[in-house]
């Protein structure tokens, strides 16, 4: 028996898998949200009541924030998660820490074709490096590096670099966020859930064109960037499509970036949240011409495969492949 975890800023996902017959079977899966926790343990106390846990062989747990010496210190959250605890507190001496996206990059393997959404049309598909970002609470960035046989994952801490304007109009907007956020003004300030708001407000100040009603008449708590999708989407609302519009050109802009770094002729793999609901905006030109916008390299990054994945438990799944190939086998 295999546990396996997705722990992010907003929610925890934890389930059992089960290798049998040659297949990868999930047993049983819990939900929790993260803010209700003080710390991570709690949550896994609180799996262990749920599902009678049996005794299991190893565990993977793919986090939000760096993985130091199987440790970790939440980005977006103030827990401090490290394996030596887990080890005791599940009875196991095998016990994986995964950055996130280091996680969502070995899932990404395990996909079907059907579960991805291909941007590219002149993307080849080849075996190499694959570069992974994905938009959700934060912003995650990861690879999938090619031996000549086999890809491993490996995790990084890219959306926390510095943000780079790309045009006039994102001139603009850094020097606005350099206001509210004086010190540094990452990716991931921008190409992330709240980032859409920020981008909204950002139109909305400079006087880019009128709020809609129902951001103006939105309720305490409401989710102001999910609003602003669908204002955009399904009211075709001006301000809100352009707040999408340049969102999606700064993560396209940084995705091609990533791809660069990477050197990812192997593709470039869009997971998180956020892309499968907007995927009007992601499908755009606007999005494909701002990924390869790299001067001398722009015919090079036009040959590699570019897919969004469906799969919104992709972190998940590569955590459980992650312990039953590493860990087990």
């Amino acid at each position: 028996m295999i546990l396996a975890g997705d722990i992010g800023g907003t929610k925890v996902n934890l389930a059992l898998y089960e290798f049998e017959d040659n297949e990868f079977k999930i047993i049983t899966q819990e939900q929790f949200a993260s803010k209700d926790y003080e710390k991570f343990s709690h949550i896994v106390e609180a799996f262990k009541e749920l599902t009678s846990m049996p005794k299991i062989e190893a565990a993977c747990f793919g986090i939000a924030g760096p993985i130091i010496n199987e440790r970790c210190r939440t980005t977006n959250l103030p827990w401090d998660i490290k394996a030596t605890d887990l080890k005791e507190q599940l009875d196991t001496k095998s016990i994986k820490l995964l950055n996130d996206l280091e996680a969502t990059a070995y899932g990404m393997l395990y996909l079907k074709d059907e579960e991805f959404v291909d941007l590219n049309p002149t993307g080849r598909k080849t075996k190499g490096n694959i570069a992974v970002i994905a938009a959700g609470t934060g912003l995650g960035e990861a690879m999938l590096f090619w031996d000549g046989n086999q890809y491993h994952p490996i995790g990084t801490e890219g959306g926390h670099t510095d943000f780079a304007p790309i045009s006039s109009q994102q001139d603009e907007l850094l020097n606005w966020l350099r206001k509210r956020y004086p010190g540094h003004v990452s990716y991931e300030r921008i190409v992330s859930g709240a980032g859409i708001y920020t981008i909204y407000e950002f139109l909305s100040e400079t006087g880019f064109a009128p709020e809609p009603q129902a951001m103006l008449n939105l309720k305490e708590g409401e989710d102001k960037s999910a609003m602003v999708s669908r204002c955009a989407l399904n009211q075709k609302d001006s301000l809100c499509l352009e707040a999408l519009r340049l969102f999606a050109e700064i993560y396209a802009a940084e995705a091609g970036n990533l791809a660069l770094k990477c050197m990812s002729l192997g593709g470039v793999y869009i997971g998180g949240g956020i892309a499968p609901k907007i995927m009007p905006i992601i499908r755009s030109e606007y999005f494909l011409n701002a990924y390869a916008s790299k001067g001398r390299f722009e015919e090079m990054l036009r040959g590699v495969e570019v897919k969004v994945s469906l799969n919104q438990e992709t972190a998940l799944l590569g955590s459980a492949r992650y312990a039953f190939d590493k860990l087990v086998k």
